[in-house]
């Protein structure tokens, strides 16, 4: 756990998931019975960056229904869609999941996660301290604007490709094809692993 979830501190992540949810979560965890595979990209250019993720990797593991399965290295990656410069770099990781929550649910504790750590939504390609995004759940491809499933832009980020396929070579991106053969007309630059860190996967 990092240093906001220390004691002293409740854990306001637990309170935007409806009861009924956890009720239904808490029911089905011992066996996780029919989980689903989700992908979750997570990225933090304000703050103690590692740190960050560190903990919003805790709080899904933490989450009734969710069990993380894989944690992929940490990339350094320059912002997008903004000027070079304009902004401190992010790191950026990608988290394999099996879980039991309906693909709202895992947003609505994506977005709690979120707000944890002091995530402000101010403006587009805006600077935060944790971007937490579901790439892909199950084989579900969804127009939904409330969560368009898979993530509309996976495809074209190499900060998100690069890291998913280092955590699961066989990885497929719904309606897209493997991710291995997505890399191929994504360009790399800007992305740099830093092999000098290192995410845990919780225990």
């Amino acid at each position: 756990m990092t240093a906001f979830f220390t004691e002293g501190h409740s854990d306001p992540t637990v309170q935007p998931v409806p009861a009924s949810v956890v009720e239904k979560v808490d029911a089905a965890d011992t066996t996780l019975h029919n989980p689903q595979r989700a992908v979750i990209s997570l990225g933090s250019n304000l703050g103690n960056r590692l740190e960050t993720l560190q903990g919003a990797i805790d709080a899904l593991e933490d989450t009734p229904g969710v069990r993380v399965k894989g944690v992929s290295p940490v990339y350094e990656t320059e912002p997008w869609g903004v000027e070079p410069g304009s902004q401190p770099s992010y790191f950026n990781a990608v988290v394999v999941l099996k879980t039991t929550l309906p693909p709202s649910s895992l947003l609505e504790r994506a977005h709690a996660i979120e707000e944890a750590f002091n995530r402000v939504r101010d403006e587009r390609w805006g600077p935060r301290t944790l971007d937490v995004d579901i790439v892909a759940y199950a084989g579900v491809v969804s127009d939904d604007p409330q969560l368009t499933l898979p993530h509309p832009r996976a495809h074209e980020r190499a900060f998100v490709l690069v890291p998913w396929h280092d955590v699961d070579p066989e990885a497929q991106l719904p309606g897209h094809g493997p991710v291995v053969d997505l890399l191929d007309f994504v360009t790399g630059d800007g992305v740099a692993p830093r092999k000098d860190l290192e995410l845990r996967l919780p225990e």
